[in-house]
């Protein structure tokens, strides 16, 4: 913690009748000159806040927050306009005509055409009114008024525009000139900058709030409500996705509309993936770092308004149609059979810490919005973004509960990803999974009902809690992840923990009623390397980013096969296609529910790069030209086989945890483990160094029912998984597990168009190539001779 130097400053609390200086010049930071006052509770007018000539704002009303255009009981059509804002002293509606400043497509400094209107209603913290003749595409923001006295954390200056929090499309882009920031950006004694409040005009900069109407019952909506055990999630990001799509309209790449086109949709359906998980959507900012740079923000994870769909995202125009062009999309995913999960970032906005700009929550009420550290002047930052939203806050914890069912009742989606979902947990300062967010979520009526997902780890103290949430969420499985990278890479001391993660992970997760879907099992994410990278590279290849490599991650877990990067070399060329399969075949046959990452079903590269958040280009973009290549074409095309094998077979998508305990007479396992010599695991065999690991899967010993109760039979399944750098013997199990085996997959084949067809005995002895997987299908008829000959 620190606090200011004496000579620069003397700390003091307005309520407690001291007051603080300006470093420097003696200036106070406290309540300006002419600052409203208040009477009784109620604002005092200031004579220079008052509305135009012709313009009037009745009381309104406090419910429902933000802006919302209706007709008053006498027909008059207008719009309520509401904002929490419970430590302001007056706030000002402001109102702007068409056109005008870099924010709205305009010159910097350009006329706005503002109108500035006093709501002089205060409910429960709410400041309220409604404004006849205020019409959707009216464009709005706010002014509020406080003490400027950033020592005990208050940050008010009206001078800042400030973006709705509940704003439902954004007119603009952040383009963060000094002017956009509460205090003097650019102050010499730059320790003590954030104190030195600026005074001038943001308007011109900022992007605009955009009344936008209602009417959207989704009645002609069809919801896949597809259940977790079947789910298949396929990670993308809506501008990058199309952005290189050949069969969709160049007008329309790399937007809603384009992800909505045919095009985009029929790989969606042809794959057999369940739900697209898009990358942030809420509209975000780009950082001042990144545009010093040349380069933004394409991940988009910088939110700033939780209500709006990015507006750069639309092909329709920025003026309240985007919202429009979303439901359009999510119902042409919802016909396809396809749902809609969004990746959230409720756990910091991008208005960073002390020394960021003031966009609208720090400038409503920074000291209740963000957690602050005992030194009120400084953040807590648990996210690695300079701050932390305060969800303990009833305000906070209601702008996002209202912002979650607000996307699913009314812009149609599915679920959620929360980002750093731990931060969320934090009750005052420790992750508590009784804390207030996971308790409303549990009993709220809309929101316990769709799919949720928990990044469960934070950058602060305790924030790692993989397997710890509350039933009702699924959680990303890093160390699934982990344990398949480094099985596949030669460095598992053996193979307990890849045991594991293959059968739903029930160490982690078969506790309080939770089943194996409770892990989102995934390989690769937008986060790090590709699935062909993995493959390709050992180290990271950042430099594009401008940070001196020093950004993203050095623990990669990845294996280059012999070469850095790009290689003529056949060898190591087949080699890598070959680990892709096998690692693709693993995730698709693990028990939990399995993530794709767009594009590394076609062999999608970023060059090395395992940051790639501020590359909005072709290395991030993904490559549709890679499925006019054979090789690549392949490797679709058996992802697109092994997805269909998936929903075909219920004992590969499990309900329940396996038993691993004889289920009759004979002795069958639901789930059972053999060593290369086919013989059943031992303790010892799991503590061993190994290299193959045969998996049995039971059908007839479903651990579930049908509908009616009645039991649910299946195929039999053995796949043979083998990282070893050559060949190897296995020999297949005989009764009662099998009388014989017809072999499915074998990932050492280059071409997986159809399966291989082969058929063995049971008890015969087989050779498994180096780093391949075998997938066999158990027949109950005794296979011809032959089963001593090598599989070609």
């Amino acid at each position: 913690m620190s606090s200011a130097p004496e000579q620069e400053a003397e700390r003091g609390d307005e309520f407690g009748g001291r007051r603080t200086r300006r470093p420097e010049d003696g200036r106070t930071s406290g309540r300006p000159a002419g600052a409203p006052g208040a009477v009784n509770g109620r604002p005092r007018p200031d004579p220079a806040l008052r509305p135009l000539p012709g313009a009037t704002v009745w009381p309104g009303s406090p419910e429902p927050l933000g802006a919302r255009f209706r007709t008053a009981a006498d027909g008059t059509a207008g719009t309520n306009f509401a904002l929490w804002a419970g430590g302001a002293e007056a706030v000002e509606l402001c109102l702007f005509d068409g056109g005008g400043g870099a924010g709205d497509g305009g010159p910097a400094g350009a006329p706005q055409g503002e109108t500035r209107l006093p709501l002089t209603e205060l409910t429960h913290e709410i400041w309220h009114g409604f404004v006849p003749g205020v019409l959707p595409g009216r464009r709005y923001g706010y002014r509020v008024h406080g003490r400027w006295d950033p020592w005990t954390g208050a940050r008010w200056n009206p001078a800042k525009l400030l973006l709705d929090p509940y704003a439902r499309a954004v007119d603009g882009d952040f383009s963060l000139p000094p002017e956009v920031y509460g205090h003097v950006r650019d102050w010499p004694q730059q320790h003590v900058a954030d104190t030195v409040r600026d005074e001038r005009d943001s308007a011109p900069y900022v992007p605009k709030g955009v009344v936008v109407a209602d009417g959207d019952d989704w009645a002609d909506d069809q919801r896949p409500k597809t259940p977790w055990p079947d789910s298949v999630i396929y990670e993308l990001h809506v501008r990058g996705f199309t952005k290189r799509h050949p069969g969709v309209p160049e007008e329309l790449r790399g937007t809603y509309a384009g992800l909505a086109h045919p095009a985009a949709v029929e790989h969606l359906v042809r794959l057999g993936v369940t739900a697209v998980e898009l990358l942030p959507v809420h509209q975000f900012a780009h950082e001042d770092h990144l545009l010093r740079r040349g380069l933004r923000n394409y991940w988009g994870y910088n939110s700033i308004g939780y209500f709006a769909p990015h507006a750069a995202y639309a092909a329709s125009g920025t003026d309240g149609r985007q919202v429009g062009e979303f439901k359009r999309m999510v119902r042409a995913l919802h016909a396809a059979g396809l749902e809609v999960i969004l990746d959230v970032v409720y756990n910091h906005t991008a208005e960073g810490g002390e020394l960021g700009p003031t966009l609208s929550l720090r400038g409503i009420d920074n000291r209740r919005y963000y957690r602050l550290q005992g030194d009120r002047r400084r953040y807590a930052d648990y996210t690695g973004c300079g701050n932390t939203l305060h969800v303990v806050q009833p305000n906070v914890l209601r702008l996002i509960t209202d912002s979650l069912r607000y996307w699913v009742t009314e812009m149609g989606v599915d679920g959620f990803r929360f980002d750093l979902a731990a931060a969320l947990a934090r009750s005052m300062h420790d992750v508590d999974m009784l804390s207030p967010f996971l308790a409303v979520i549990a009993q709220d009526p809309v929101l316990r009902r769709v799919k949720l997902i928990a990044e469960p780890w934070d950058v602060g103290s305790g924030g790692y809690q993989v397997g710890s949430f509350p039933p009702l969420w699924t959680e990303w499985n890093d160390r699934y992840r982990d344990a398949v990278r480094d099985y596949w890479r030669g460095a598992l001391p053996d193979v307990r923990d890849l045991g594991y993660r293959l059968s739903g992970s029930s160490d982690l997760y078969a506790w309080g009623g939770r089943r194996p879907y409770a892990s989102v099992n995934f390989v690769t994410a937008h986060d790090g390397f590709t699935l062909r990278d993995l493959v390709s590279y050992e180290h990271k290849h950042n430099e594009a980013n401008g940070e001196g490599n020093r950004d993203g991650t050095d623990g990669n877990r990845s294996w280059n096969c012999g070469a850095e990067g790009p290689t003529d070399d056949p060898a190591v060329r087949a080699l890598r296609r070959r680990q892709l399969r096998n690692l693709l075949t693993t995730l698709l046959l693990s028990t939990g529910v399995p993530m794709l990452v767009a594009g590394d079903e076609m062999g999608r590269t970023q060059g090395g790069n395992n940051n790639a958040y501020c590359q909005d280009n072709e290395t991030s973009w993904t490559d549709w030209s890679l499925l006019e290549e054979p090789g690549w074409r392949a490797l679709a095309d058996l992802c697109g086989r092994l997805l269909a094998l998936r929903r075909a077979h219920p004992v590969l998508r499990s309900r329940s945890f396996f038993s691993g305990r004889p289920q009759s007479a004979d002795g069958l396992r639901d789930l059972a483990w053999f060593t290369a010599g086919g013989t059943e695991m031992t303790q010892a065999d799991w503590y061993a160094p190994a290299a193959t690991l045969g998996m049995y899967l039971s059908g007839r010993d479903i651990p579930q029912r049908g509908q009616q109760g009645e039991p649910v039979t299946d195929d039999s399944f053995l796949a043979v998984l083998h990282a070893g750098p050559a060949g190897t013997g296995f020999t297949l199990p005989g009764p009662p597990w099998a009388d014989g085996y017809e072999l499915l997959v074998d990932t050492a084949r280059e071409e997986q168009a159809a399966p291989p067809g082969e058929h063995r005995a049971a008890g015969a002895r087989i050779t498994v190539e180096a780093r391949s997987v075998l997938l066999w299908r158990v027949t109950r008829e005794r296979a011809e001779a032959g089963a001593e000959a090598p599989i070609p």
